[in-house]
């Protein structure tokens, strides 16, 4: 039995040595076992913690042909390809022949008999897959804190660690776990022209480093986005995965610089050939064969969907841990009362907005009915101040809590602008990403107080339908040039707004500070003097994403009681509730019972709901009857 060190560092090792043993015999479905054989190391306790991860360690501290893993989305899907599975080799001197195992490799060893009948194409799919969209610095110091992984340098990069400046070297020593840029640069020995041009690369390394990166567009959704993006080879079970999946990747590595050289040599030979005679082109080359350094290849032998990117939530789902479970739901109404204090903090002393920003931050599209997503719940904070930066310190305090999150400010440039919808490229042959290609139950916060007067183009135009469809129908329409292909999201989207929003909403609360206006700023400031203590966060953010993993259910009683009570609220006013209020009673209903820790609607959290949609409508009528027609 391989040790740890072999499984982990020799992964190839392993493979080839199921390989060789089913040679020796009947073929005995080497392949499952060998994909088995992995699956089983990882269930050991703290292994997956000692597989060194692509989003905490720079590329250059790990070694190629390691196994290593991945915390990514799936951006998009190539077609298929094909590889040699089996090709035979030939010894020059001896004229040996032996059989070699192509799988999980990009390339094969040297002298390959062509002409062998031993050989075997195979096919593999290939997804291009970048770390989570707007996954919050928090989560990815936990992942980084709790690693087991030990790494050091890769002797096959001495060449780009040159290239780094001292200060650099520094970081890096003090901080091995900080994710850094990858490189673009040699990555052997034998690109290095003599001693001569050592140090003329060492002084022009960096600029052509940028360059390098600048015109490799590595496709992230968000602006600003950092990490390695990965193309990540698929052998088995391609069909069960789809695009924009969350997933955790168990692959080896391959960052060999022959990569580059065949792009290169494909990319030559391309340009001597016609048009019509050449199956790629330039732009389809360059994005499907990226430089190994800038965007490694991931042989997948397993991956786990992510439920969530939670750090402090185990990794196995809630119900096979119990203990976890029924821990965390004993306390959860304790929580809940902190958190409630907390938000009416934030929230100017607004106990009631407070009530239904929990709510919001725990909702969750749980299924479908139809074309109708049930369980979002979108919430519009309107009467937001516009001093002090108001927004954007509720969204960094959002930002505190939840794994992944993202600040849309919805200027009217920003409108006209962006690119929300992303868009198929068929010269390149990928799908361009935009701002609203998110993993599910990523928090977006749309700034609606930063919109002015203007005219908003087609674009524009576009961008708010986009944004209206979301809410609405938790579905973003990509743009395929000839025709619009829908794709279901679960995302959660809190609008904050000085009126009404313009894009619509499952609940508006307008908020109440409870003090003068003059007063906001000074008290705003204070808010921040006291940030919350980290284990305070910590007990909030397990709070916030084990409610929303929680099932959910109604008895037949309680049905019949709210069925009755719907009945005779419009005995007594026909025209003060509606079938869509009942539905967002039933939402809030759903979500109250689950921010308590309850799994069923007990009758006095159905009379909790009453009440806090009570005082909000009454709260809007006010609002509306001082302000005329703004609601």
């Amino acid at each position: 039995m391989p040790s740890t060190h072999d499984w982990i560092n020799e992964p190839l090792g392993v493979v080839e040595g199921m390989f060789a043993a089913s040679q020796n015999g009947p073929n005995s479905g080497w392949e499952a076992k060998a994909v088995g054989f992995f699956k089983d190391q990882l269930k050991e306790k703290d292994a997956q913690m000692m597989v060194p991860s692509l989003n905490d360690v720079p590329l250059h501290y790990l070694k190629p042909n390691s196994l290593v893993k991945f915390r990514c989305l799936i951006q998009d899907m190539f077609d298929p390809e094909f590889y040699m599975g089996v090709y035979e080799t030939v010894d020059p001197s001896t004229q040996a022949k032996m059989l070699r195992c192509g799988k999980y490799r990009d390339v094969t060893e040297c002298g390959v008999d062509f002409n062998s009948r031993s050989a075997v194409t195979a096919e593999r799919q290939t997804f291009y897959c970048v770390p989570i969209p707007g996954e919050n610095q928090w989560v990815k110091e936990r992942y980084a804190g709790t690693s087991q992984a030990r790494v050091v340098p890769s002797t096959s990069y001495v060449p780009s660690r040159q290239k780094r400046s001292y200060e650099e070297d520094d970081d890096m020593d003090t901080q091995p776990q900080k994710q850094r840029e990858p490189h673009a640069g040699p990555q052997s020995s034998t690109e290095q022209h003599g001693n001569g041009d050592c140090k003329r690369q060492e002084t022009e390394a960096p600029s052509a480093q940028a360059t390098s990166a600048s015109h490799l567009d590595l496709n992230f959704p968000l602006p600003g986005e950092k990490g390695p993006s990965c193309l990540v080879k698929v052998y088995e079970d391609g069909d069960s995965f789809k695009l924009n999946d969350a997933l955790e990747v168990y692959g080896i590595l391959s960052v060999s610089p022959a990569l580059s050289a065949l792009a290169d040599e494909k990319d030559a030979s391309s340009s001597l050939l016609a048009p019509s005679e050449c199956m790629e082109t330039t732009e389809e080359q360059r994005v499907h064969s990226p430089p190994a350094s800038l965007v490694p290849r991931l042989h997948m032998l397993c991956a786990k969907p992510l439920p969530h990117n939670n750090p402090l939530l185990p990794s196995a789902t809630l119900e096979n841990n119990s203990a976890f479970l029924s821990s965390t739901l004993s306390e959860m109404a304790a929580v809940r009362a902190e958190l409630l204090s907390y938000f009416t903090h934030v929230l100017l002393g607004d106990a009631l907005a407070a009530e239904y920003l929990i709510l919001h931050l725990i909702s969750n599209v749980y299924t479908r009915r139809d074309v109708l997503p049930l369980g979002k719940f979108t919430l519009n904070l309107s009467g937001c101040p516009v001093v002090a930066s108001y927004t954007e310190r509720l969204y960094q305090i959002i930002q505190q809590l939840v794994p992944s999150s993202h600040h849309l400010s919805m200027s009217l440039q920003n409108m006209n602008q962006m690119r929300l919808v992303p868009k198929k490229d068929y010269v390149a042959n990928r799908l361009v990403s935009g701002a609203l290609q998110l993993a599910r139950n990523t928090s977006l916060f749309l700034d609606e107080t930063q919109l002015e007067q203007g005219q908003l183009d087609t674009t524009g135009v576009r961008n708010v339908t986009a944004l209206g469809n979301l809410i609405s129908w938790q579905k973003v329409d990509y743009d395929f040039n000839y025709h619009q292909m829908e794709f279901p999201c679960n995302i959660n989207v809190l609008v904050a707004s000085e009126g009404r929003s313009l894009l619509p909403s499952d609940c508006q609360v307008h908020l109440q500070p409870q003090m003068a206006p003059s007063q906001v700023e000074e008290y705003l400031s204070s808010v921040h003097m006291h940030p919350q203590a980290s284990s305070q966060l910590n007990k909030y953010r397990i709070f916030l994403s084990v409610a929303r993993l929680l099932d959910y259910s109604i008895s037949d009683e309680v049905t019949k009681l709210v069925e009755d009570d719907f009945v005779d609220m419009r005995k007594d006013d026909p025209q003060s509730i509606s079938a869509e209020d009942l539905h967002r009673m039933l939402v809030v209903a759903r979500l109250l019972s689950l921010s308590l820790g309850q799994t069923s609607l007990c009758r006095d959290n159905w009379l909790k709901t009453k009440h806090l949609e009570m005082l909000r409508r009454t709260r809007m009528e006010q609002h509306k009857s001082v302000n005329g027609n703004e609601p």
